[in-house]
């Protein structure tokens, strides 16, 4: 009977860190609203889908009306320069950060910041 106890209680010493630790890392994230150039559903796909392929994001939401989108991402992975970029590196602004030339002149007509003044 000690034996059974000594084994359980030593399974369960062995699996409490491991499980406490991977809900603590589930906990560490951070929300960052990020300005971007957005014009309509379109740059929402774009922003979205080049957020969520990072390591390190938990989900985003671009809110067209204002045109910023929310991240919401774990520090220790990735950091908001890198959200920014990876967003820039899609063709729109990102707060201070301007949208990579090149990829901005292969967006459709309908994403360009010219096409609000139409």
């Amino acid at each position: 009977m000690k034996k059974a106890t000594s084994f359980f209680a030593g399974i369960i010493f062995l699996i409490l860190p491991a499980v406490l630790f991977a809900q603590d890392a589930k906990k560490k994230t951070e929300v960052i609203y990020i300005q971007t150039s957005a014009i309509c559903g379109e740059c929402k796909e774009r922003i979205e889908l080049a957020v969520n392929d990072l390591k390190g994001v938990k989900k985003s939401d671009l809110d067209l009306k204002d045109s910023k989108i929310m991240v919401e991402y774990q520090p220790e992975k990735i950091s908001p320069d890198a959200i920014k970029s990876a967003i820039a590196k899609s063709g729109y602004d990102a707060d201070e950060m301007m949208a990579d030339t090149n990829a901005y002149a292969n967006l459709p007509k309908c994403c360009q910041k010219e096409a609000e003044k139409h």
